[in-house]
């Protein structure tokens, strides 16, 4: 049986968490191929992109640089033909306006960061657990 391949979108402007994201995927029993775009305007470019794969599934932080993770999800989520890529808040705020705002604009969950390195490693081991394994996600685009 071949393994499954997962192909992320990950949007997230902190270097220190892009690096803690791509170690905790590191041995992962389904094979990531791992995009990373630092803010929320290289994330709508490459989504926009005909040359580039669509992501099996978006890994998208809130608070960015030229454009916030709100204003994406939104385009994200407006768009007919990006909207089925199920889209994970992976975010610092556990602010409860975000948290509505975003289930509001159709994310389909809502997760804070731990702000320490054994939680961080949890938290993505989970995501992993559900999305990557358990979720029957939607083909992805790529080729």
């Amino acid at each position: 049986m071949n393994p499954k391949t997962l192909n992320i979108l990950l949007v997230e402007d902190s270097q220190e968490d892009i690096d803690l994201m791509m170690e905790a995927l590191k041995g992962s029993a389904v094979l990531n191929v791992v995009h990373v775009v630092k803010n929320g305007q290289e994330a709508m470019d490459y989504l926009r992109d005909p040359t580039k794969g669509r992501p099996n599934i978006i890994l998208l932080d809130l608070n960015m640089p030229k454009k916030n993770g709100r204003q994406v999800l939104k385009e994200i989520k407006s768009d007919p033909g990006l909207k089925v890529i199920p889209v994970v808040i992976l975010t610092t705020s556990r602010s409860q306006n975000d948290v509505l705002e975003c289930y509001l604009n159709q994310c389909n969950c809502y997760i804070c960061k731990p702000i320490d390195l054994e939680g961080f490693f949890k938290v993505v081991r989970k995501i992993e657990e559900f999305w990557f394994n358990l979720v029957e996600l939607p083909p992805g685009f790529s080729t």
